[in-house]
């Protein structure tokens, strides 16, 4: 896959300039910025790999050379060729030079992640930035040639510039960095303006990524509000890949401040910070507050703060290998209980393990804020996924483990106040994970055991109250919490009575239950079934299945051709006669009649 991904790339290093064929005396455009930028994030440098990138660089000059027949000798021999204005007859010589620079400072920056733990890769480091200017200086004196236009001639000078700025600012030369870095960024700015809205926005991600660098350079030469500059920049980057190098900026700028901080005091008792790292992520652990205050969004509040939870994680290994010579901090790693009161960095440590879970619980409620707004009950904006209980639940888990850990750390344990903090939180966090608990019940239609979970929610809310009202802290914090408890309470009260009522529907009988129509053969109009509650979710659509429309034919009775009106004037004969004869034969057989009409069948036959 790698070799189709270079022949890609091969194919379009023509795509972006102007070719020519030798001898033709024409004006070549290198749009090295685009290029290089190009080039970056499809071979490494989106995941920060210099090694690949500098890889890369080597094949793509091979390439460049083999296509352009301008070989470095022969196979036995090397015979080193620079490119200058005279053979200069094709745009792709220009960008022999570039990516040459480029390999050299992509090496550099490898080098310089790994001289955080081999302090002899630095002046390797350097040695590469000097060899990436030597090739910077050949690009720019080859785009002076009269065969490159004036975008060629800005773009490689901007470039110069910021190779040059790059070594100063390495060498801790600020002023000349400063000047280097503002020339680069002020023709960056200048090309922003003249091309389309694409291009304008590399030209921008250079700007944005040199304005860091000068803001650290006036803070070393004396600008004290650089820093706060710094720390809006990173505020402002969240997660994306500058935040790394603005966290490297504002390390190496708490370097020079960590002299100043020799001590630090908690729970009544003050210890002396002698290991660096330490220093480094106590003051880093300052900053952060304030970084906090000016974030407006959810992200990059947790970006902040997972930045300071690696720091505080550094900074305990760092004591943790200061403290192997210490026989109570042995026998706790063990297990083993520690006779006698802590030392002073066996305390420290203590204290940083308190500063890691706090940091990591704050994490979690954000994480949970963030979560909450896309539970089923919330509008959700389309193609967010929906939030589930059973997420909630495990971050409170994570929350309150974390909670149980604080009063077991060495030197705190037979602090009451503590002690009665950690339970009030725990019961309050152990509130919400019932009601999300009792939430996912609910929406499983278990109505009993919701309802239940939301009783005991309430139970331990309350609990939780006293126990912060007994604390009496003015912390924002444990109001806010006291606060949030008081609102889920409310909130409990109707989700109890919802889970209520439909454990009452769900246990009428089926042939009271409302009926779900299915198929359109058993649907009937509304107005056949107004005694039926039947679940018609069409009837709230556009088309309600009202009446039938047109009706039904109905059988009726016929009307009359005509209209008997002689009848009433009629007069019939009377009939009294007949009645007496009928009588008296009827009473005439007597007994004998009846013996007869049971015997032959009955009387006279018509």
């Amino acid at each position: 896959m790698a070799a189709e991904g270079e022949n890609v790339t091969g194919e379009k290093e023509k795509s972006g300039d102007q070719l020519s064929e030798p001898g033709k005396s024409e004006s070549y455009t290198l749009e090295a910025l685009v290029l290089i930028k190009e080039a970056q994030q499809q071979h490494g440098l989106r995941h920060g790999d210099f090694q690949r990138y500098r890889s890369y660089c080597s094949r793509r000059i091979k390439r460049i050379r083999k296509s352009l027949h301008f070989p470095q000798g022969s196979r036995n021999r090397v015979t080193p060729k620079k490119v200058t204005p005279e053979n200069l007859t094709d745009s792709r010589y220009i960008q022999l030079p570039l990516f040459c620079a480029e390999r050299c400072w992509a090496y550099a920056m490898q080098l310089k992640a790994e001289a955080n733990t081999e302090l002899r890769k630095r002046f390797h480091m350097i040695a590469r930035l000097k060899k990436a200017v030597h090739y910077a200086d050949e690009l720019g004196a080859l785009c002076e040639s009269p065969k490159c236009d004036a975008r060629t001639k800005l773009e490689c000078q901007a470039y110069n510039a910021w190779i040059h700025g790059s070594l100063r600012f390495e060498l801790e030369d600020w002023e000349k960095a400063m000047e280097l870095f503002t020339k680069a960024k002020t023709i960056y700015e200048k090309l922003a303006g003249a091309f389309t809205e694409e291009q304008q926005a590399v030209y921008q991600q250079r700007v944005d990524e040199i304005a860091p660098n000068l803001r650290y350079c006036a803070y070393n030469i004396g600008d004290e509000s650089a820093l706060q500059d710094l720390q809006k920049m990173r505020v402002a980057a969240g997660g994306d890949q500058l935040s790394s190098k603005l966290d490297d900026l504002l390390s190496q700028t708490r370097e020079k401040q960590a002299a100043t901080l020799s001590e630090v005091t908690w729970r009544g008792r003050t210890v002396p910070v002698k290991v660096e790292t330490v220093r480094l992520f106590l003051l880093s652990q300052t900053d952060a507050e304030k970084e906090l205050e000016a974030a407006d969004t959810i992200d990059s509040k947790i970006s902040i703060y997972e930045t300071l939870l690696k720091q505080c994680i550094d900074a305990q290994q760092a004591l943790r290998d200061a403290l192997q010579e210490d026989a109570g901090f042995k026998a706790a790693i063990r297990g083993q209980p520690v006779e006698g009161k802590v030392s002073n960095q066996h305390y420290l440590y203590s204290y940083l393990t308190y500063l890691r879970l706090k940091i990591a619980i704050e994490r979690n409620l954000l994480l949970i804020e963030n979560l909450r707004q896309y539970l089923p009950d919330r509008q959700v904006e389309e193609g967010r996924k929906i939030t589930k209980p059973q997420d909630l639940v495990r971050l409170y888990d994570i929350i309150i483990q974390n909670l149980g850990e604080i009063p077991n750390l060495h030197g705190v344990e037979e602090d009451p106040t503590l002690d009665e903090e950690i339970n009030a939180r725990v019961r309050g966090y152990k509130a919400f994970r019932l009601f999300y608990i009792a939430r996912a019940y609910a929406s499983a239609k278990k109505w009993t055991e919701a309802i239940a979970l939301y009783q005991r929610t309430v139970d331990y809310a309350k609990i939780a109250v006293d126990g912060y009202k007994k604390i009496g802290s003015k912390d924002v914090q444990y109001k806010m919490e006291m606060q949030r408890l008081t609102e889920l309470q409310g909130e409990v009260s109707g989700m109890t009575y919802s889970c209520h009522a439909n454990s009452i529907l769900d246990a009428t009988p089926a042939a009271s239950q409302p009926s779900t129509i299915n198929t359109s053969a058993e649907r009937k109009p509304l107005e056949d079934r107004l005694d039926e509650y039947v679940e018609d979710k069409s009837l709230l659509g556009k088309k309600p299945y009202v009446a039938n429309f047109p009706p039904d034919f109905e059988p009726i009775p016929c009307r009359p051709l005509f209209f008997d009106l002689a009848l009433n004037h009629v007069e019939f004969p009377s009939l009294d006669d007949k009645l007496e004869q009928a009588q008296k034969k009827a009473a005439g057989g007597g007994l004998t009649g009846f013996v007869k009409g049971w015997l032959w069948g009955g009387g006279d036959k018509k």
